[in-house]
């Protein structure tokens, strides 16, 4: 299965000199400086907490909670990522933290999405062609949307996993550090996500058999 579309740049418009001048001021104290990224960056990283948290209100406390992050940490910031970079992770840190102290209930489980093996360990049924290939149906915003229903759709465990590699394209050793999980457990989440996230969309997508 293909992967759903990446996330685009943070920030397309600020350049790597406008970031450094930016930062220069941050390191300062500068409060206008600080005013000026919170609103230059607020908007793409409310998209990122929001993809996480899936509601506005929580996703605006966690944004809250990231710059209060950023204003005690840009001190000791090196600079060795672009800012916007930066900013994306603590955002991302913030999101997940805001998720941790949510009541936990039993996740539904996926096992009747994965495939199924033989005792000779081949797949019990193959993933069937889809009419269009992927590229073309992530071409229309409508399937874009349904991709995004169908994720938003699988257990918080899966779910969150499937957008830190595939939509916010994290490392598997970021991801790892975040969800405070092995590199091992992401790699096997990550995966069985794909499979089941695929399964989904087969049922959507695949074309009709032959009569």
């Amino acid at each position: 299965m293909a992967a759903p579309a990446p996330r685009p740049p943070l920030t397309e418009s600020s350049t790597p000199q406008d970031e450094a001048l930016l930062l220069a001021a941050l390191r300062r104290g500068d409060d206008v400086a600080f005013e000026t990224m919170v609103r230059r960056y607020s908007p793409p990283l409310f998209a990122v907490v929001r993809r996480i948290l899936r509601n506005d209100e929580d996703a605006r406390e966690a944004l809250q909670d990231a710059f209060v992050s950023v204003f005690r940490a840009v001190g000791g910031f090196t600079g060795d990522s672009r800012l916007g970079t930066w900013l994306h992770r603590i955002a991302v840190n913030a999101a997940l933290m805001k998720l941790r102290t949510r009541r936990r209930h039993p996740e539904t489980s996926i096992e009747e999405l994965l495939p199924s093996f033989q005792a000779d360990g081949h797949q019990v049924a193959v993933n069937e062609a889809w009419q269009e290939s992927a590229s073309e149906l992530l071409e229309r915003q409508e399937t874009r949307e349904l991709v995004r229903h169908e994720i938003d759709s699988l257990p918080e465990t899966y779910r969150v996993v499937l957008l830190l590699r595939d939509i916010e394209e994290l490392s598997t050793d970021e991801a790892a550090k975040l969800l405070e999980a092995t590199p091992n457990a992401v790699k096997i989440r990550l995966h069985r996500a794909r499979q089941a996230l695929r399964t989904r969309l087969d049922q959507r997508f695949r074309a009709p058999s032959a009569p």
